[in-house]
């Protein structure tokens, strides 16, 4: 009898593990590094791993932003654009004879002035967040091109470069090292700090959290302002992998960091998501795009499939919506 429990026991913590979102985007990951090991045996191998892992960096890193928004009922479309606008600006300053530190500094400041901007006419003038960062995407996107003069900037000081090609772990790349931490301590912090978690308060219920005491107000621009800043940071580390600014950097960036966030279980209306969640939705968003490559698809499948990536993860989380509030 007491053997009868405890299997029962067992049995409903493995069903409830079932029902996490984060489980299940692990099992399809884990089938699909299977299928894609068995079909391409390279797959595996050390290189065509650390070229993955390289690749999420940028996406990681602006994920734990854009998921604290989602979380908080909105998001930022002009996450891209910051991301090159920061790099390339760092890359003029050093090219000009500025030091590294200092650049890389005044770089950040421009990813949080973008977000601060973006904050402030969303909470203040209660402008939509889709117009605010649409218009301010496409802003920020033609000011690179006129402080680039529409050219890329190489031959960067190895200084500079080393904050992206060096190894602060011998064989792991400081990108994935700095992607990795920052990961860990924001999902600990979401998961935990009174102030983080304030932003599912506001998601789920924005008047009830104004009632309860929550600054909302000062909430959102500070999430902006961190999605900012952790696009500039991306920005930055990325041209620092490469040795140079390019002014095609980050387009498309938006909506494959939106789509991994709501992969992992993220909900556009607020009040749901974690950072873990949205890195695996974006480790798997990288494995499928990574099949096209592998197994000889034409690659301009890539862009159909973030796209049908984004709504069926949008419709899924629509439908478990409806599902959970529906009466009984």
């Amino acid at each position: 009898m007491v053997d009868k429990l405890r299997d029962n026991a067992a049995l409903r913590r493995i069903v409830a593990l079932a029902d996490h979102r984060e489980f299940m985007i692990l099992y399809i990951i884990v089938l699909g590094i299977i299928g894609l090991t068995y079909a391409k045996p390279e797959f595996l191998s050390k290189p065509s791993l650390a070229a993955v892992m390289l690749s999420l960096t940028a996406q990681s890193i602006i994920a734990i932003g854009m998921t604290i928004l989602l979380v908080s009922g909105t998001f930022d479309l002009s996450v891209g654009s910051t991301f090159a606008l920061a790099g390339t600006v760092t890359a003029i300053w050093l090219r000009s004879g500025m030091p590294a530190p200092m650049a890389i500094g005044f770089g950040l400041a421009i990813g949080i002035l973008i977000g601060l901007v973006n904050g402030l006419i969303i909470t203040e003038l209660r402008i939509n967040a889709f117009i605010t960062t649409l218009g301010m995407m496409g802003l920020v996107r033609g000011l690179m091109m006129v402080v680039s003069g529409g050219r890329n900037i190489s031959e960067l000081p190895a200084s500079f470069n080393a904050f992206g090609q060096g190894e602060l772990i011998p064989g792991v790349q400081n990108p994935i090292v700095i992607s990795i931490v920052l990961i860990v301590v924001s999902d600990f912090l979401l998961r935990r700090s009174r102030f983080f978690r304030q932003s599912y308060y506001i998601g789920g219920n924005e008047a009830a959290a104004i009632l309860s005491g929550i600054n909302v107000k000062r909430v959102k621009v500070f999430n902006f302002a961190l999605v900012g800043f952790l696009a500039a940071l991306a920005g930055i580390i990325i041209t620092a992998r490469f040795g140079s600014a390019s002014t095609t950097a980050g387009k498309g960036l938006e909506l494959k960091v939106i789509s991994a966030a709501i992969i992992g279980g993220a909900s556009l209306k607020g009040g749901a998501g974690t950072i873990l969640g949205s890195l695996l939705g974006a480790v798997l968003m990288s494995i499928i795009i990574s099949s096209i490559t592998l197994l000889g698809i034409d690659p301009n499948w890539v862009d159909f499939v973030i796209g049908a990536a984004l709504l069926l993860a949008v419709m899924a989380d629509a439908t478990g919506r409806k599902a959970r509030e529906a009466p009984g």
